[in-house]
Parts: C-alpha cells; sequence; structure tokens
C-alpha cells in the first residue's frame, strides 16, 4: 500500500470523525461561528453532513476526484470560522492564541492534502 493511499484513508478518517462531532457536539462548532453567519446550528450541522458524506467519497475510487474536490471546498468556506477565532482569541480563552493563528495555514495544508487526489 502506497503513502499516498494511506494518507487518503487517513484524511477520509479525519473528516468523518470530525463530521460526527459536529453531531454530538454541536455546541462547540456554534461558538466558533463568525456571528454575520445565519443559523449556525443548520451550518454546523450541514457542515457535519458535509464532512462524513466528503469523507466517504474520498475512499471510494468512482468518488475520489469529487470527494477531493469537495473538500477542497469545505476547507475554503470553513476558513472564515478560523480567521474569526484567531481575531477573537477572547472567546477562545482554552485555546492558546499561537494555535488559533496555525490554524489559518494548516487550512492550506489540507486544501493541498485534497488536491493530491484530485
Amino acid at each position: 500500500m502506497s503513502v499516498k493511499l494511506i494518507l487518503q484513508f487517513v484524511l477520509a478518517l479525519f473528516m468523518v470523525v470530525a463530521g460526527v462531532t459536529h453531531f454530538r457536539k454541536p455546541r462547540m462548532f456554534m461558538s466558533i461561528m463568525p456571528p454575520y453567519l445565519p443559523y449556525p446550528r443548520e451550518l454546523v450541522l450541514l457542515s457535519g453532513v458535509a464532512e462524513v458524506l466528503l469523507g466517504v467519497l474520498l475512499v471510494v475510487p468512482q468518488t475520489t476526484r469529487l470527494g477531493a474536490w469537495g473538500l477542497v471546498a469545505l476547507f475554503v468556506a470553513v476558513f472564515p470560522a478560523n480567521v474569526h477565532m484567531a481575531w477573537h482569541p477572547e472567546k477562545f480563552r482554552k485555546i492558546p492564541k499561537p494555535l488559533l493563528w496555525l490554524r489559518l495555514p494548516l487550512q492550506g495544508v489540507l486544501i493541498l492534502w485534497a488536491l493530491w487526489y484530485t
């Protein structure tokens, strides 16, 4: 099994677990939503569905490219929440400030990771 294939399954598993967590702890995810976005609970649940679905699509050979492009779009779509967290560290006291800022370039890494499967 190649490193690329192993990392494909790692990314898929990461996305499915993250997606399920949206349903198990929606309030946590709602707390990071920028206040200008409407319907925070619904958006959290929708993003959870998207993460699970895209994670599964990523590992099905016939849908790998679709899943990968969907993940790229999702990582871009959730970037404002990461910016919101970095700009408002007082709302996220349990997370060290440097980690809040580190999340921003991490999105780029995740995008590149997903692009590897397009």
